[in-house]
């Protein structure tokens, strides 16, 4: 017993020091708000409640100050709008309204209670706290709103991650190659683990990790001087997806084109336009299983394209257009010896290339109490090219 204790002792601090590691690389999924409350002399104060309550769903984040008069609210769910109250014995009740808080942003929020006995009404505040003093590093936050309202062309997050002023073609940011960046959702690396040429799960295949829809805020983080960032060289793209409020919402979209949506003219003269059909759908839900306690959030997305594999015909007599110097006879000849002995080369011109993926997510909210708030997250990507 005495020769086993010491490898158990062993055992149990390599298990710790591997969940320090991994919780060291962790990427920020909420906000913060912090501040001082005092009285119209500057005196701290002590013991004053705080509370702050996300309006859509109801969630609340509370504490008392300590002796310095000090709050801090960690964790708190990105979005808004949010309000923010102190109260305290014998001194009138303060309250504002933050319009929205930023994935990653430290608010700060200082409040001076006026005495009770004084004749002042009530002051209610509304502030964006976008700009403070609590910003570390170069950073830009997408919003929920840009999400919905600008355009796209692939629903993907790259086409709002270059709205950021550093960042440049095939995801590179500040002038580095894209598999230098961090790229995270709900605190989970997606980063492709293989260094090959698709910077996220499913990228090879063309695919998105997850729906465009599913996203509710996306922060693209340059050179932040945060311990709680970490693993990357060029930008730490960080997003955090969609829960349920206490209304339900839902979206649903549909896609479709080919080829006769395409231009066949440039410039007045006639184009080869190659053959091309995609169907492309996909729905969200959001909504109360119980209110202000419980949340559901879905999604799901499928994407189905063919693409013509080469635009080239092989060489014939009178075929003019995209012929191929080698001819049809000599294709056919080499297709056919190699068949002979068990090999099927298949088409070699209009064949076409398939690329199908099928996305989702699901997720759960709870908030257990004040202090304490519960997430599950159910991600799905299947995807093939």
């Amino acid at each position: 017993m005495t020769k086993f204790l010491p490898r158990k002792i062993n055992l149990i601090l390599s298990v710790f020091f591997v969940i320090l590691s991994f919780s060291g690389f962790s990427q920020v999924t909420t906000s913060s708000i912090s501040g001082i409350i005092s009285d119209t002399k500057g005196n701290a104060m002590p013991g004053a409640s705080v509370l702050a309550i996300h309006l859509p769903s109801g969630t609340k984040y509370g504490m008392t100050t300590r002796a310095d008069g000090r709050y801090s609210l960690n964790n708190v769910r990105v979005g808004g709008p949010y309000t923010l109250s102190v109260s305290f014995v014998g001194y009138k009740n303060s309250t504002m309204e933050l319009l929205k808080l930023d994935l990653g942003q430290k608010v700060a929020q200082d409040f001076v209670l006026q005495d009770a006995s004084a004749t002042l009404e009530e002051v209610v505040v509304k502030a964006d706290p976008t700009m403070n003093n609590q910003r570390t590093g170069a950073a830009n936050n997408i919003s929920s709103e840009q999400l919905r309202s600008l355009p796209t062309i692939t629903r993907s997050a790259a086409d709002f991650t270059r709205l950021t002023p550093m960042a440049g073609e095939n995801n590179s940011f500040g002038g580095r190659n894209g598999q230098f960046n961090n790229f995270s959702i709900d605190g989970a690396i997606f980063n492709n683990p293989f260094g090959l040429d698709a910077a996220t799960p499913g990228g090879q295949s063309d695919a998105q990790p997850i729906s465009l829809d599913a996203y509710e805020q996306i922060q693209v983080a340059i050179a932040p001087y945060d311990v709680t960032q970490a693993g990357f060289t060029g930008a730490s793209v960080n997003a955090v997806t969609k829960s349920g409020t206490n209304s339900f919402h839902g979206t649903a979209f549909g896609l479709f084109r080919n080829q006769a949506m395409t231009g066949k003219k440039v410039d007045g003269n006639n184009i080869f336009v190659p053959d091309l059909n995609q169907t492309q759908y996909g729905f969200s839900i959001g909504g109360p299983l119980v209110k202000d306690k419980l949340f559901l959030f879905a999604n799901f997305e499928s994407d189905n394209r063919s693409d013509l594999g080469s635009s080239f015909l092989a060489s014939r007599a009178g075929l003019t257009g995209n012929v191929s110097r080698v001819s049809a006879s000599d294709l056919d000849a080499v297709s056919s010896a190699l068949k002979s002995i068990g090999y099927e080369t298949g088409a070699y011109e209009n064949f076409t290339h398939n690329t199908e993926s099928k996305k989702g997510i699901l997720k759960l909210d709870w908030n257990i109490n004040q202090n304490h708030k519960f997430a599950f997250t159910y991600s799905l990507l299947d995807a093939f090219k």
